[in-house]
C-alpha cells in the first residue's frame, strides 16, 4: 500500500508539500485542480504543472480526488453527453500525464454532509460531527428563504445558495434507480479511454449512507457496490473504500465489505467514527479505541485481499491549536499516517 495525504494545491491548502514530505512513510499526495468547475476540461498545461510541482517536492501525485461530475450527468439531462465528452478529454489529459487513478462521487447536489465543523471532544480537540435531528429540523424552503440563512454545512458556500434551489428542481423526479442508470451510462462511456490509459475510476461512497433532504443515494453498502461492479464489469470501474463513509451506517461490516471486493478497491480512505446514539456520530482519531471501528481489522482485510493502491488517513481532529481547513489539518492526519504504517508493519510481520 502507498501511504498518501490529501493535498488541495498550493493556492488553497494551508499545508505545504515540504511538511507532508517529512511524515515518515508518506510517499505521495492525492490532489486536484480545486478551482476547475465541474464539467470543464482540465487543460494539459495545468495538469502537467500540478504533477511537476509535486514531483519537485520529492513526492508523487498518486491520484486525483476529485474530477467532479457535472449534475447534468448525474441527473441525465439532455446536456449530459456534452459534459461526458469533456470528462473524457480530461481523462485523456490525465492519462498523458501518467495519472492512473481518479476518485469521484455521484452524490446529487452536495458532497459529504456534516452538521458541525468543530464539535469539542473531552480532550479539547475539535472534530466534524453529524446529528440527524439537526438535519430533520431543516427544510429546503428554509434553506432557500434567504442568502443570509444561518444554515451552513461543510462545502456549502453562501454564494451557491441561489443555485441550490434549481439543483433540487433538477433532481425532483430522479429516483435511486434512475440515478443508478445514469451512473452506469456515464461509466460505460468512460471505459474506452480508461482502458487506453489504464485509468482506474474509484467511486466514493455516499456520506452519510442514507438519503439527506430527500435526495437519492445509491453507493451506501455492499449490495449497491456489487451491483455497480456487475453492471460495468471492467477492472477500471472500481471503488474508493472509505471507512468513515460506509461506516456511518453501523450495519455495514467494513472488513467483510473489503473482502468481498478483491481487485475492485483502487483507493482507500481510513478514518474512525464514534457513535454516540442513533443518528449522532463524530469523527475520532484513527486509533481503534478512540472510536467505534476496529482499525486493525480494516487494514488487515485490505492487506489480505492484496490491495496495493494509495491509502490515506482521512479527516483528522484539530489538535495542538492548529488552524486549518476543517478535517484537513496536518498534525492529526500525520498521526493517522503513522498509525496506519504501524498496523501495516505488524500485519506484514505476522505473515
Amino acid at each position: 500500500m502507498k501511504i498518501t495525504l490529501r493535498w488541495f494545491g498550493s493556492n488553497f491548502d494551508t499545508i505545504p508539500l515540504w511538511k507532508i514530505r517529512q511524515i515518515p512513510g508518506v510517499s505521495g499526495v492525492i490532489s486536484t485542480l480545486y478551482d476547475v468547475p465541474a464539467g470543464e476540461i482540465w487543460e494539459k498545461e495545468r495538469t502537467s504543472a500540478l504533477v511537476n510541482e509535486i514531483n519537485e517536492s520529492g513526492l508523487e501525485l498518486s491520484g486525483i480526488e476529485s474530477v467532479n461530475v457535472h449534475d447534468a450527468i448525474k441527473a441525465g439531462t439532455h446536456e449530459r453527453d456534452r459534459f461526458i465528452e469533456n470528462y473524457i478529454k480530461t481523462l485523456e489529459h490525465l492519462g498523458e500525464a501518467g495519472i492512473n487513478l481518479v476518485c469521484y462521487n455521484f452524490m446529487p447536489v452536495f458532497d459529504w454532509t456534516r452538521t458541525e465543523l468543530a464539535r469539542v471532544r473531552p480532550d479539547g480537540s475539535t472534530v466534524l460531527a453529524y446529528n440527524q435531528q439537526a438535519v430533520d429540523a431543516l427544510t429546503p424552503e428554509k434553506m432557500f428563504a434567504s442568502l443570509d440563512s444561518e444554515f451552513v454545512l461543510p462545502g456549502w458556500e453562501p454564494e451557491r445558495m441561489e443555485n441550490i434551489k434549481s439543483l433540487f428542481e433538477t433532481y425532483r423526479d430522479i429516483t435511486p434507480e434512475k440515478l443508478f442508470e445514469n451512473l452506469v451510462y456515464f461509466l460505460k462511456a468512460l471505459m474506452p479511454v480508461c482502458n487506453k490509459y489504464d485509468i482506474k475510476m474509484a467511486v466514493h461512497p455516499d456520506d452519510p449512507a442514507w438519503s439527506v433532504f430527500g435526495l437519492p443515494r445509491i453507493i451506501t453498502g455492499l449490495d449497491g457496490i456489487k451491483r455497480l461492479m456487475n453492471a460495468v464489469d471492467d477492472v477500471h470501474n472500481g471503488v474508493t473504500f472509505c471507512s468513515g463513509s460506509y461506516g456511518t451506517n453501523p450495519s455495514n461490516n467494513l472488513p467483510e465489505m473489503i473482502r468481498a471486493l478483491p481487485g475492485r478497491i483502487h483507493f482507500a480512505h481510513v478514518r474512525n467514527l464514534k457513535f454516540n446514539f442513533p443518528g449522532d456520530f463524530e469523527e475520532a482519531s484513527h486509533l481503534s479505541s478512540d472510536g467505534s471501528f476496529d482499525m486493525y481489522a480494516i487494514i488487515k482485510a485490505l492487506f489480505d485481499i492484496g490491495f496495493n493502491g494509495p491509502i490515506r488517513p482521512d479527516h483528522g481532529r484539530m489538535i495542538w491549536g492548529e488552524a486549518a481547513m476543517p478535517g484537513y489539518g496536518l498534525y492529526d492526519r500525520a498521526l493517522g499516517a503513522a498509525y496506519i504504517n504501524g498496523l501495516l508493519e505488524a500485519i506484514s510481520k505476522e505473515k
